[in-house]
């Protein structure tokens, strides 16, 4: 994407969004706009000495946020899932973890946990 962009970007999602997230793209429908995000597949600290294989994402969760200017904000979040090939399990990115460190605030991870619900 172009550096201008990616700056808006910077202005209207929170950085720890941004940190984990890509837009995959974004349209305006109406008085409404949708951005489509997918998480980034980067294995998730607490797994880090686990090999994992990424097993796409779980359904898309759709949620309205902020207006801006005048339109209604959509965004179609796709988290990422990994499995464990040790146990077999499939595991996620745990934002509890995140929140206790400097990366992600509780708000956020909270918002991202019930998302997942």
């Amino acid at each position: 994407m172009h550096e201008s962009f990616n700056q808006v970007l910077d202005i209207i999602f929170p950085q720890s969004l941004r940190s984990y997230f890509e837009l995959i793209r974004h349209s305006k429908e109406n008085e409404q706009l949708h951005f489509y995000l997918q998480e980034i597949n980067d294995v998730p600290l607490e797994f880090q000495e686990e090999k994992l294989i990424s097993k796409g994402f779980y359904d898309e969760v759709t949620i309205q946020d902020f207006p801006i200017r005048g339109y209604q904000v959509f965004f179609h979040i796709k988290r990422r899932r990994w499995l464990n090939e040790g146990t077999g399990q499939l595991v996620h990115r745990n934002w509890d973890l995140l929140a206790k460190g400097t990366r992600i605030t509780k708000d956020f991870a909270d918002f991202l946990k019930e998302i997942s619900r």
